[in-house]
C-alpha cells in the first residue's frame, strides 16, 4: 500500500463506499506482517515509494513465492521486485504469481502493474566489459520497476576509451549514470569527468586474483578523483539502480 491508496481508501470510507470494518481490515497487515521466518514491512511502500524488494539468495524457492505473492496481494497496482534469484525460486514464484517474469541475465523476479514514469530525466547504466553485464542489469531491472527511463550502454571499458567516447552524446543525456566495472575499476573516474550529473560507481566482482573478487576495483573508486562519483557495494547493481531513480525523481 503506497500513499495513493491509502488517500482513496481513507476518501471511500468518508464517502461511506468503503465502512470501517472493511477499511481495519485492508489496514490489519500495516506495519508488518508475521510470516514465521519473514516479518513483511508493509509500510515501507507508504515511507520509500516502492514496497520491500526480496533477496533471493539464501531462501527457498517456497519461502521467496510465499513472500512474493503477500507483497504483490497487498500491494495491488504496485511493481515487486525480488533479486539474485534463481530458476527454481522462479518457478515456485510463477506457480502462485502467473504474470510474475524472469530476467536472467540480471536474476531478478518481476512483476510490472504500474508503468507510470516516476523520474524526471533519463538513467544511463554502462558496463566496462560483457562480463558486468549481469551487474548492469540488475541495475537496469531496479531502476525501471521504480518508473525510471533507462538507457544501457556495454563493454566501452577503458582498454578501448574510443568505444567510450562514441557516445558522448547519449552521456550528455542522461540525469543519473551508472557505472559497473571490475578489474582496476578505472571507468566510474573517466564517466565523471566528462559530465555534469551524479555518477554511481558499482565495483564488480570479474577480474584476476589481484582483483580480489571486486576489492580493487572497490579501492580505486572510493579513491576516484572525479568529484560527482559515489560508490556502492561490490556487485550491488540493486543499490545504485536504487538510489538513481530516487535521484532521478527529485
Amino acid at each position: 500500500m503506497n500513499s495513493a491508496v491509502l488517500r482513496k481508501l481513507l476518501n471511500e470510507v468518508r464517502s461511506r463506499k468503503v465502512s470501517a470494518d472493511e477499511a481495519v481490515s485492508r489496514l490489519r497487515h500495516l506495519p508488518f506482517e508475521d510470516l514465521g521466518y519473514a516479518k513483511l514491512d508493509h509500510h515501507r511502500a507508504l515511507r520509500q515509494g516502492m514496497p520491500e524488494v526480496i533477496f533471493g539468495e539464501g531462501k527457498s524457492a517456497a519461502q521467496v513465492a510465499q513472500i512474493f505473492s503477500r507483497l504483490a496481494k497487498c500491494h495491488e497496482n504496485a511493481n515487486i521486485l525480488a533479486t539474485r534469484a534463481s530458476d527454481e525460486q522462479f518457478q515456485a514464484v510463477v506457480a502462485q504469481t502467473s504474470k510474475a517474469q524472469y530476467r536472467p541475465l540480471a536474476r531478478a523476479i518481476t512483476l510490472q502493474r504500474d508503468r507510470h514514469r516516476y523520474g524526471k530525466g533519463r538513467i544511463l547504466v554502462i558496463s566496462a566489459g560483457t562480463s558486468d553485464i549481469p551487474v548492469a542489469e540488475e541495475a537496469v531491472a531496479t531502476a525501471e520497476l521504480m518508473g525510471s527511463d533507462v538507457q544501457h550502454l556495454y563493454d566501452v571499458g577503458v582498454a578501448g576509451i574510443h568505444r567510450l567516447l562514441a557516445h558522448r552524446a547519449v552521456l550528455g543525456k542522461a540525469r543519473v549514470i551508472i557505472v559497473c566495472a571490475g578489474m582496476e575499476g578505472a571507468l566510474p573516474s573517466v564517466v565523471g569527468g566528462l559530465v555534469g550529473v551524479p555518477v554511481i560507481a558499482v565495483p564488480t566482482s570479474v577480474g584476476y586474483g589481484a582483483a580480489f573478487e571486486g576489492l580493487a576495483a572497490l579501492l580505486g573508486m572510493l579513491n576516484s578523483c572525479a568529484s560527482n562519483v559515489s560508490v556502492v557495494n561490490i556487485d550491488n547493481g540493486f543499490g545504485a539502480g536504487y538510489v538513481a531513480s530516487l535521484i532521478n525523481r527529485r
